[in-house]
């Protein structure tokens, strides 16, 4: 699988981005890692995050697991496009109360309109570390639209 960035400035492009979209920064989420295919962002626990029980809101989840995905792919895009996403399944395998959500979005098929993203969540806390969430994403590649 050829994961060769065709923006030489990707990473400054994705972490523009990202800083751009109000709603990762309304939720509070912020960029953990990013390399080429890969990104993890990262998701601190807050009582407004939460559902009912006291878990993170699947929403939130959800969420997160879909830019991890999403800039994942962007790293890959020309310089002159942004990223969609088409489609997403999402599976919850566990609650999440822990301290920290992590999600970590991998692209598993790059190409040039439509990339396959993977990306993984887990409740993080001291020492321990709960698979939260799973899910299969279809990111489009919009060309003229800058991220």
């Amino acid at each position: 699988m050829d994961l060769s960035p065709r923006d030489p400035d990707w990473e400054t492009r994705v972490e523009a981005s990202f800083a751009a979209q109000s709603f990762m920064r309304h939720l509070g989420a912020t960029l953990a890692h990013v390399s080429v295919g890969a990104v993890d962002i990262e998701l601190k626990m807050r009582p407004d995050l939460t559902q009912q029980h006291g878990f993170f809101h699947a929403g939130a989840t959800s969420s997160v697991a879909d830019s991890a995905a999403g800039y994942a792919a962007l790293t890959l895009f020309a310089a002159d496009s942004g990223v969609l996403t088409c489609e997403y399944k999402i599976n919850l395998l566990n609650p999440a109360k822990q301290d920290v959500l992590l999600a970590r979005g991998r692209v598993i098929k790059p190409g040039r309109t439509l990339t396959i993203a993977k990306a993984d969540v887990y409740g993080l806390d001291e020492g321990t570390q709960v698979h939260v969430a799973t899910g299969l994403f279809t990111l489009m590649s919009v060309s003229g639209v800058k991220d």
